[in-house]
């Protein structure tokens, strides 16, 4: 009875309690923040995690797809823990009990996440149909990134916030999501708005311009089934269906603007006022795509270099070297090493760098020239070889204009390119074939890791595995991605577990999944030492 008695004491505080909390939250609904927030404050810095969150993984994936290397080797002197750990991800593993390689993941699921599915709904309640649509396509490009990137993710339990650990779903499912919601992003940018703020929203990305909002829509649905070449129910013409409709010039291309300035947010995160990637360096691999070493662009000097890539220190500024994965600098004599992309061995004080490397570089998220390059490769598995050789010279020939008309910025004078060196570049057989016939994947695939070089590593990711790295072109008998070399030997993360087993994805975030969601992680063998070396649904037959 006297348990009785003190359950039913207990009950009545918490029925009091809770007709209390009740009370005061209809008064003070909260006391730290505003309940509802404008889509005004809302959409600027969810578009900028999606560029800082990109360009923090990508140092380390970018290391994995060889875009670039690490200047020193693993375990030498000097070395950072940052360092040791990118210098992993060269040798196809992975660096446990941390979260590097987990700002997609945190991106997607807390910086974006929540914030962008109040935007939605806010934006919804008051008929702001242009913030609904714009929240649904960042929504689609963000699952696919993160299925690209991870596999097999959380979906259907993503955002339920009673629970405390997350089951995960298949990438299949997570693609049909992806394509629904860039369905509903159509859709909604297809309701008509009058007046509002969502073009001072979108100043920094597309500066509230719809037509051009639709068209990365429809590049995201191109993505989805271009990823899936190798399946059996691939639809080229899916593919260049999406392709035609999506953006078809660099001024169309969706990027993230820095503005530069005084404080970190303002500036690029790879610029020089932040300095966060002054130990990479150039690979081996793009310096000999770029200056006729690679076999299929035999003898072929590519003038794009001079804007892309960094030279060595003084006087041998005419020299470009790359670094070959895992061996680090030390191969080269010390005025042969190549700059880094600032420019110099160190952070220089002023802004010297090109490309994507300045302070307040744009930085893309997809581009007209990727888009011709996945059509090129559709039309040529559907045998139309004329679309693919004419979609081909286009993503060159864009990537040029890109390069012209956004990053022509401190290039020495007898380096400038112009139209006229873009057009002698795109005329030459070496690289776009006078014959139709002579055209070859190994071309397609090796411009479309040129021109996605610095700035598109997952998609660069996304590709290299559907090739396994060292696939075969069956027309030639020849590596599609001629002379790619991924570790081998003692070079390779020994967890992997054979010569050939490669990274095929990354990791979960340690934090969140490692910690506290080990058991579900451990269904599908995301407990493994190997288990980034298991092969993506996208890639598989």
């Amino acid at each position: 009875m006297k348990s009785i008695k003190y359950l039913t004491f207990i009950t009545l505080i918490g029925v009091i309690i809770s007709s209390c909390t009740k009370k005061l939250d209809e008064a003070y609904f909260n006391p730290n923040a505003p309940v509802k927030v404008k889509p005004l404050e809302l959409l600027p810095p969810i578009q900028y995690q999606m560029a800082l969150n990109l360009q923090e993984d990508y140092m380390y994936v970018g290391t994995t797809v060889q875009n670039f290397a690490l200047r020193q080797v693993f375990g030498t002197t000097g070395l950072t823990t940052r360092d040791n750990t990118i210098t992993r991800h060269e040798r196809m593993g992975y660096f446990p009990n941390v979260d590097n390689s987990g700002g997609i993941w945190r991106m997607h699921y807390w910086n974006i996440g929540q914030n962008l599915n109040r935007m939605i709904d806010w934006a919804a309640e008051d008929n702001q149909w242009d913030y609904v649509g714009a929240g649904y396509a960042i929504q689609a490009w963000s699952w696919l990134v993160l299925t690209d990137y991870h596999g097999e993710v959380i979906l259907d339990e993503a955002y339920n916030t009673s629970q405390l650990s997350f089951k995960y779903n298949t990438q299949d499912k997570v693609y049909d999501h992806v394509r629904n919601l860039c369905k509903l992003a159509i859709e909604n940018f297809d309701k008509p708005v009058s007046g509002g703020d969502f073009a001072a929203a979108d100043q920094w990305f597309y500066g509230g311009d719809i037509n051009k909002w639709k068209k990365f829509v429809y590049g995201i649905m191109a993505r989805s089934y271009s990823h899936l070449s190798n399946k059996a129910s691939f639809k080229p013409d899916s593919v260049i269906y999406y392709c035609d409709k999506a953006m078809q010039t660099p001024a169309e291309d969706a990027v993230y603007k820095y503005v530069g300035g005084p404080v970190n947010n303002q500036n690029n995160y790879w610029g020089q006022f932040r300095a966060n990637n002054v130990n990479l360096r150039q690979s081996k691999y793009i310096v000999e795509l770029m200056t006729g070493v690679n076999p299929t662009f035999a003898g072929v000097d590519d003038p794009r270099r001079w804007y892309m890539l960094s030279t060595c220190p003084s006087p041998n500024f005419d020299v470009m070297n790359g670094l070959e994965v895992t061996k680090g600098e030390l191969p080269f004599a010390a005025n042969l090493r190549p700059n880094n992309f600032y420019g110099s061995s160190g952070v220089p004080t002023v802004d010297t760098a090109r490309f994507i490397f300045r302070n307040n570089s744009e930085y893309p998220f997809m581009t007209s020239s990727e888009i011709q390059f996945m059509k090129a490769e559709a039309a040529f598995r559907k045998n139309d070889k004329a679309m693919a050789l004419s979609a081909y010279r286009q993503g060159i020939s864009q990537h040029f204009d890109m390069l012209l008309s956004k990053y022509n910025v401190n290039i020495r004078p007898t380096r400038v390119m112009t139209a006229a060196t873009r057009d002698a570049f795109v005329s030459n057989p070496l690289v776009v074939p006078a014959v139709v016939g002579n055209l070859t994947l190994s071309m397609i695939m090796q411009q479309k890791y040129i021109a996605l070089w610095g700035y598109n590593i997952i998609e660069t990711f996304t590709d290299l595995r559907r090739y396994h790295y060292t696939d075969l072109d069956p027309a030639t008998g020849q590596q599609v991605y001629r002379t790619f070399t991924p570790p081998q030997g003692t070079d390779l993360w020994p967890d992997n577990g054979g010569p050939t087993k490669y990274t095929f994805r990354i990791r979960p975030r340690f934090n969140s999944e490692y910690v506290w969601n080990i058991a579900e992680l451990a269904k599908f063998g995301g407990d493994q030492l190997d288990y980034h070396t298991k092969e993506m649904w996208f890639s598989l037959p």
